[in-house]
């Protein structure tokens, strides 16, 4: 039996959805708070980001690079992903390692953590970070892209379990000028991949069917 679970945030901080605190396997969807807890290494925060840094960072969000979240895994550790989690005030995470995939994670928590997400980058490194997750490659812009309003920019990251369809996931800030808005969609035990993708599409599709300025 499929299920989803999904947090919406609107302008107001508002936080609604549908068991938005119910736990699944975090897949993908973790490579974000990776990223945060890097760019917050006390030896990176404060300097210029390197070649190596961004060989790393660059791969592991936009095509969603398992080895080097890895790599950057080993390097934060799971102190640094609680760290970003205690920041963001997450309700229920839990890392597992080596495993990271299975990482416990909530819509309710996800969509508050996009919903600030800039304030836990440092400055230096907010419009690198904000790059990354706004240049996803073209074949992973399916769910909440496709359902993005026109004029509104979109930064996300989504999770997914080698297209088998057992935990198909979204997360998603949108913008336009002042406005901001976050949506979190998990899914898990999809018939496939597809079907997951068009669940999150439809859930979008709904949440954002008004959001004019």
């Amino acid at each position: 039996q499929a299920y989803v679970s999904f947090a919406f945030i609107d302008q107001s901080g508002q936080l609604r959805g549908y068991q938005p605190w119910r736990v699944a396997p975090s897949a993908s969807v973790l490579k974000p708070m990776l990223m945060v807890a890097y760019l917050n290494l006390s030896s990176v925060r404060d300097r210029p980001l390197t070649d190596r840094d961004r060989n790393l960072l660059g791969p592991m969000i936009r095509r969603s690079d398992n080895t080097t979240a890895g790599i950057v895994l080993n390097t934060v550790g799971a102190a640094g992903l609680y760290r970003v989690a205690r920041r963001a005030e997450m309700v229920h995470f839990r890392v597992h390692s080596p495993v990271w995939g299975l990482s416990e994670i909530t819509a309710g928590d996800q969509a508050r953590f996009f919903y600030r997400i800039d304030r836990y980058v440092p400055v230096r490194h907010r419009a690198y970070a904000r790059y990354l997750l706004s240049h996803i490659v073209a074949s992973q812009r399916w769910g909440i892209p496709r359902e993005t309003p026109s004029g509104w920019r979109i930064f996300f990251k989504g999770g997914w379990a080698s297209g088998t369809g057992r935990v198909t996931h979204q997360v998603a800030l949108l913008e336009e000028h002042d406005w901001r808005l976050a949506i979190a969609v998990l899914t898990e035990f999809n018939p496939s991949h597809d079907y997951g993708t068009q669940t999150i599409k439809g859930v979008a599709a709904r949440l954002l069917v008004t959001p004019v300025p």
